[in-house]
């Protein structure tokens, strides 16, 4: 950027008619300057509000001065002065150099806000709010961070207090089950198919009891589900087989199948598809009695599918009790897939029948099928107290706002900011709208077609000829007065500007016209370099 600026200078200075050493000057003094507004802000804008007011080589400077200068200035009293300084700085070096009229001066401050205090406001204004969104995305990431930790608090104090009440209750209640179903297991009074039965109930009161010592165990685990660790051997899904064995021993069409090669689980996973086909062969039971089941295991390349598929039930069977059902069961298993990633399917098959399956990721997590991630920005406030809603509440937006920016001096800055560049443009726009009004009605009084000038004969009256002339009291015609060449003795001139701009915006062609004695006596046209 450096090197742009200085060629653009350079050549700004070539178009004014400089000679080179002075281009050369422009140019390394713009180089220096733009590779020095960053280390020294107010220096370089002093220096860069001389160098404008000098010479229009460093015009094009004060834009990524003014931006550079605009946030890197610390306080805002000292950015005001520095800029309102520069401003005084750089009009006060073109009146002095350049010998400017009011008019002029006017414009070269509005050149001065425009280029370089607008650019500064804007920067200020932005880099304000980059430090506003900033500083809100750290403290929404903080609040996060604590509502997870609250809430992972929370879940965790759930899970022992279940954890204590299933102990409590039903391992009482097992234990008495599995000591009465001994005793009655060697009952010299019961038959052998009888004794068969009890040992099958002993059987599954002794299981059922080691299954809750494993469920009381996961729920006080402080990490049981965030950190899974993958086990060589699979002990749920070993078990499953195993559960079907015992549900043919006690009379029921069941069989079991595997395919694929076994892969390993993580234990929560692994849990999930034990409960699986334990939910499955349970509905089947209470609700196709009699019916033929199947219970499948499919070891897939990227997942494990266990199914429990039921057929019809026989219209010969013999009535049995309604069953009894909680209605969570399902539902239970669709949120144990999904905390391991995994998802379950469950509903009627063609020709009648029942089926269940899930589908569980390998592994300790990385390829999920469903985000099992807790979003905690998806969380809305209650409508009313005591309706929910999560663990945190959110903070009342303007009170963090208030946190976030500090002091009133602080939130001040950037509203003031805001307001000042707002004013600054809408005067720019209000003066840039009455300067081109002016500058017309400038133009009409000083500028003639070059046709004019034809018709215009010497020695035509002078009140002829100022008809067709306009007054020439602007302020356009001012340098061009004492540029052409000398009047003649005791007469009258008129000076004007043409309208023909053949040559060149920098060139402007004059047409002077001399009244003595009420005539026209001398009609003259030269050029004017800018």
């Amino acid at each position: 950027m450096a090197a742009v600026l200085a060629l653009l200078a350079a050549g700004t200075e070539d178009l004014t008619g400089s000679d080179w050493p002075r281009m050369l000057a422009a140019a390394l003094a713009v180089a220096a300057l733009s590779l020095l507004r960053r280390a020294l802000p107010v220096p370089v804008l002093l220096a860069t509000a001389v160098l404008t007011g000098a010479t229009p080589g460093g015009l094009l400077l004060l834009a990524p001065v003014g931006w550079s200068a605009g946030h890197r200035i610390a306080g805002a009293v000292r950015a005001v002065t520095a800029f309102a300084v520069s401003c005084v700085v750089c009009v006060a070096a073109s009146a002095v150099i350049h010998r400017l009229t009011p008019w002029e001066l006017a414009f070269t401050t509005l050149v001065f806000l425009a280029s370089a205090v607008v650019p500064g406001l804007t920067s200020r204004y932005w880099y304000q709010r980059r430090t506003l969104m900033r500083a809100l995305q750290e403290r929404n990431a903080q609040l996060l961070r604590e509502r997870e930790m609250v809430s992972g608090q929370a879940r965790m104090r759930e899970r022992q207090r279940i954890a204590q009440d299933m102990h409590d209750s039903l391992g009482h209640q097992l234990a008495l089950i599995a000591v009465h179903t001994g005793a009655l297991e060697v009952d010299r009074k019961l038959t052998g198919q009888q004794r068969e039965a009890v040992a099958v109930l002993r059987e599954a009161s002794v299981a059922a009891m080691h299954e809750l010592r494993q469920v009381v165990g996961i729920l006080k685990g402080s990490a049981a589900e965030e950190t899974p660790v993958v086990q060589p051997v699979s002990g749920a899904v070993a078990g499953i087989e195993a559960l079907v064995e015992s549900a043919a021993a006690a009379g029921t069409a069941a069989r079991f199948e595997r395919s694929g090669e076994p892969q390993p689980l993580a234990p929560v996973a692994d849990h999930a598809a034990y409960r699986i086909a334990q939910e499955g062969l349970t509905n089947a039971y209470k609700h196709a009695p009699g019916a033929p089941i199947t219970v499948s295991l499919r070891y897939e390349p990227d997942s494990m599918v266990v199914e429990v598929a039921n057929g019809p039930v026989p219209g010969d069977s013999g009535p049995w009790p309604a069953a009894v059902s909680g209605g969570q069961g399902l539902t239970g298993l669709r949120e144990r897939a999904r905390l391991v990633g995994g998802m379950v399917h469950a509903g009627p098959v063609d020709g009648g029948g029942f089926r269940l399956a899930g589908v569980l990721p390998y592994g300790t997590g990385e390829k999920t099928f469903v985000d099992a991630a807790n979003d905690f920005r998806q969380q809305t406030r209650p409508a009313a107290p005591g309706e929910g809603g999560p663990v945190t509440d959110w903070s009342d937006p303007r009170e963090e706002f208030k946190n976030i920016m500090g002091s009133k001096k602080s939130r001040g800055l950037l509203i003031g900011c805001g307001a000042a560049l707002l004013l600054i443009l809408v005067g720019l726009a209000a003066v840039l709208v009455y300067g081109v009004g002016k500058l017309l009605d400038e133009a009409e009084k000083a500028t003639i077609d070059p046709s004019v000038y034809t018709s215009v004969k010497v020695g035509d009256s002078e009140d002829q000829v100022r008809e067709k002339l306009p007054s020439g009291d602007s302020i356009l015609t001012t340098g061009a007065k004492d540029k052409g060449p000398a009047e003649p003795a005791g007469a009258s001139c008129l000076t004007l500007l043409s309208t023909d701009v053949s040559k060149g915006m920098l060139t402007d062609i004059v047409y002077r016209f001399c009244f003595k004695d009420g005539k026209l006596i001398e009609k003259r046209e030269f050029e004017v370099k800018n």
